[in-house]
């Protein structure tokens, strides 16, 4: 069975310790625990924006927008993530960046559907 492993770079640690009421890590397995846990919100967001935006959507849109998210999930494993032979490593900074970035931009595409009406081409992106 492959092991699993998280990255941490130094910039996520004080985020993640704040965020996750974690004041004082103890070790590294305390500092992967609290950043985990960010990621764990985001991805959580993440899924509940995806599911409100949808709600506006035709099946043509919802389609498009199925395809997008697809494509983006695979360009955010590519870029923060690692699989070896020793396990899989994950970059939990770069997670949390990059969900928070494409929540946004989801954000974005409900509020665009809801005033001036949706963007096609943007809900494939």
């Amino acid at each position: 069975m492959k092991k699993f492993a998280a990255v941490l770079c130094a910039t996520m640690l004080p985020l993640a310790a704040h965020a996750a009421g974690c004041g004082k890590p103890r070790n590294a397995f305390d500092q992967v625990y609290c950043a985990s846990t960010v990621f764990s919100q985001a991805d959580r967001d993440l899924n509940a924006q995806y599911s409100r935006l949808r709600t506006h959507l035709n099946p043509t849109q919802q389609a498009s927008l199925k395809s997008g998210q697809l494509q983006w999930l695979k360009q955010r494993d590519q870029q923060c993530s690692e699989e070896k032979d020793s396990g899989y490593f994950v970059n939990l900074d770069c997670a949390v960046n990059m969900t928070q970035q494409r929540l946004a931009f989801l954000q974005e595409r409900e509020r665009e559907c809801s005033s001036t009406g949706c963007v096609d081409g943007k809900l494939g992106q």
